[in-house]
């Protein structure tokens, strides 16, 4: 994007990720020579994604306006909205960042370990209270969700007002008591809103979408049925689910124990804070379970999704040092499956009945509930606000368009109702909107402490080598006649046993052999030239002879 300023009197919105997909949003507004960032956040890897850890927003489009940025803004602490700052943030060139207390609870303590805390400003907000933020005015909203102290946004700008509801669902009975706050949509709406930017991950859900106190009731009714070791697996972010297992443990008589690293630290996050109520006398530590009677304790762990690392999964193949399941005793899995897990957690399913566990799960109970607004919510949402102008965000592009179009059914004209992707900027002024030229976006990749540095050629050799296996072809050549003095030896890992298949080997060494006899070595100009060749001639030996197609790297050594 050109680095120029847009007219004091325009605002210029778009995605750097979020749109067409679930995780990595993060957007971002310019007026005049201000931007404004919403949410960071990251998405986990794909199942092509081989080795990769987490998947970040490509930041190139603002890389030259970094220093226009005047604050990033969160909604919540959900990683898809949090998770990418301790990457992004210096980057970014540390802008100041505003949020509510647990979200910067959270993120203080992302910040922490990777040693940024110095160099971070966290700005905590209450609800309805408004910053000024360069050309922006940004009013935090109460937006139920399933972790504590989510908000969505109004922002005001010279261009008009924009409503971002962050993610929410209407819950007349939340755990907290904090509900939506729709009379304040209500008030925007009189105020005049000229473009919605509204959650559609539930858009395909008719009717609306359960209370958090019906997994509480869940709970309440399957706890005392349990007569061994209770185990509750959910994630850590989500308070309200943690606060409702634990009242439910305590009212059996059970002590708690919290495993897991995330699950300590935002629980320990979330009390500190006072969004989560329990006496220190009723939590234990996981080196006490062996002196405590099982049939008293309740455990609240990560792991739901079958994360091949995660606590749960080591205890359902028998392999965690502290914790064996037995006969009788009970997991509830308090989560939703997320797409694409589904084979994982039925594997960590059958697993725990191995161990002799009974297993609870989203659809057997009422042990999960979404924290997205379904059709009906989605419709209040639009009747409350009553937009000039909309674009839905956080969903797969089928979200996306179905959001449009019952938001057409509401009355919003094809034009004024927008299927955005990302890097699509929609400009906002007094007289209305149009499109703009498209900015570049993208994927970032982490592996390990590398951010970056795998892209899609690395990704498509690790398929092929997930695939098909790797040949090495080693040579040694004389560097003056181009005589080869060794080889080609060849090695494999994932194709064929060497051991049984020596003289399959030698043949295909052969067949090297033949292929570069026909060649003038010492014409070869350079041994990219011979590797080719090299390459080319496995390549035919190992289609014709057994039909695969091995990822084949010669090593060329001049000798």
């Amino acid at each position: 994007m050109e680095n120029k300023h847009l007219p004091t009197d325009e605002v210029r919105w778009f995605a750097l990720g979020g749109l067409g997909e679930i995780g990595m949003n993060m957007m971002v507004l310019e007026c005049g020579e201000d931007l404004l960032l919403v949410d960071c956040g990251l998405m986990f890897p794909e199942s092509y994604m081989l080795g990769i850890d987490l998947v970040l927003p490509d930041i190139s489009a603002i890389a030259d306006k970094v220093d226009r940025i005047r604050a990033l803004v969160l909604t919540h602490g959900h990683e898809d909205h949090i998770g990418a700052i301790p990457y992004l943030l210096p980057a970014l060139g540390f802008p100041p960042i505003y949020g509510s207390g647990l979200t910067l609870g959270l993120v203080r303590n992302k910040l922490r370990e990777h040693d940024l805390i110095d160099s971070a400003h966290l700005h905590p907000v209450r609800m309805r209270e408004t910053v000024r933020l360069g050309t922006f005015e940004v009013e935090f909203f109460r937006a139920a969700h399933s972790i504590v102290d989510g908000a969505g946004l109004a922002i005001r700008s010279p261009a008009g007002l924009i409503v971002h509801t962050g993610d929410f669902k209407i819950d007349n009975t939340p755990v907290d008591g904090e509900r939506t706050d729709l009379s304040r949509l209500a008030a925007l709406g009189d105020e005049g809103v000229d473009l919605l930017l509204s959650d559609s991950t539930n858009v395909e859900r008719a009717g609306t979408t359960l209370s958090e106190q019906v997994v509480g009731e869940a709970f309440n009714e399957i706890m005392p049925r349990c007569k061994g070791l209770v185990l509750v697996s959910t994630f850590s972010s989500n308070i309200h689910r943690i606060q409702q297992a634990m009242d439910s443990a305590r009212a059996c008589g059970r002590s708690i124990i919290l495993h897991g690293r995330s699950m300590e630290q935002n629980c320990a996050v979330a009390r500190q804070l006072g969004y989560l109520q329990v006496p220190d006398d009723a939590l234990c530590e996981l080196r006490d379970l062996r002196n405590l009677d099982r049939e008293k304790v309740a455990i609240i762990t990560t792991g739901s999704q079958g994360e091949p690392l995660s606590a749960l999964v080591r205890i359902s193949h028998n392999d965690h040092k502290q914790i064996v399941l037995e006969h009788g005793d009970t997991v509830i899995l308090s989560s939703k499956f997320i797409p694409g897990n589904e084979k994982a957690i039925a594997n960590l399913i059958n697993n725990l009945y191995r161990r002799g566990a009974e297993v609870v799960y989203e659809t057997t109970s009422e042990i999960h509930v979404s924290g997205h607004a379904a059709q009906d919510e989605l419709k209040t949402m639009l009747a409350l606000t009553r937009p000039r102008h909309f674009v839905p965000i956080h969903g797969e592009y089928r979200h996306l368009v179905k959001h449009a179009q019952l938001a057409r059914t509401m009355g919003l004209g094809v034009n004024e109702a927008f299927v955005m992707g990302n890097g699509m900027p929609l400009v906002l002024s007094r007289e209305g909107v149009r499109l703009d030229d498209e900015v570049e976006t993208g994927r970032v990749l982490v592996d390990g402490k590398g951010i970056g540095d795998v892209g899609a050629l690395e990704l498509r050799d690790r398929r092929h080598l997930a695939n098909h296996g790797m040949v090495t072809a080693v040579l040694g050549v004389n560097s003056r006649s181009g005589e080869i003095v060794y080889g080609p030896e060849l090695l494999t890992r994932g194709f064929v046993p060497e051991e049984d298949s020596r003289d399959y080997l030698e043949q295909a060494a052969a067949a090297v052999r033949e292929v570069l006899t026909e060649h003038s070595l010492e014409a070869i100009s350079d041994w990219e030239e011979l590797r080719v060749e090299v390459r080319k001639a496995l390549r035919r030996f190992f289609n014709r002879t057994i039909q695969r197609r091995p990822l084949i790297v010669p090593i060329i050594m001049e000798l």
